[in-house]
């Protein structure tokens, strides 16, 4: 069960391969969208198989210098499909943040300044993806994933 004393934050978050994507933004930005797009990519095989962490609410906690994310013990295994409401899959209880992922970010830009693609949280320095409103979040975190940096 989560410890009540790790922070709940609005945030959805899927197991891709052996890291987690935090994906945050605010209501309405496709948090849900983009954590069913990813767990339909890892069915396809555009990237390693990925599965639920938590939607719309997870804990996270730090251990051994990594941060943790765990779904909300009243939220495991649901997710918002838009249209048809909230669905049941499988999901996994814990997982290691490797990315995150910040939808309608202000700093979302074409080519973003080399501060905006890190975040820290709770003292944990992250790779970041500034997401602009109104873009779609999927291919740059494909491509993430994927490629490296020239």
């Amino acid at each position: 069960m989560t410890n009540p004393r790790e922070p709940s934050v609005h945030a959805s978050a899927v197991k891709v391969g052996d890291g987690a994507v935090l994906i945050r933004g605010p209501s309405g930005a496709g948090k849900s969208r983009l954590a069913f797009d990813l767990i339909l990519a890892g069915r396809a095989g555009q990237i390693p198989p990925s599965i639920l962490v938590g939607d719309d609410r997870v804990s996270l906690d730090t251990k051994r210098g990594e941060l943790l994310v765990r779904p909300i013990p009243e939220l495991a295994g649901m997710i918002e499909i838009r249209g048809l409401g909230i669905r049941r899959c499988d999901f996994v209880d814990e997982a290691r943040v490797i990315l995150v992922a910040d939808l309608s970010a202000p700093d979302g830009e074409r080519i973003p300044p080399t501060g905006a693609l890190q975040t820290a949280l709770c003292g944990i320095k992250l790779p970041r993806i500034p997401v602009a409103a109104g873009h779609n979040p999927l291919p740059l975190i494909v491509a993430a994933m994927t490629t490296t940096p020239g």
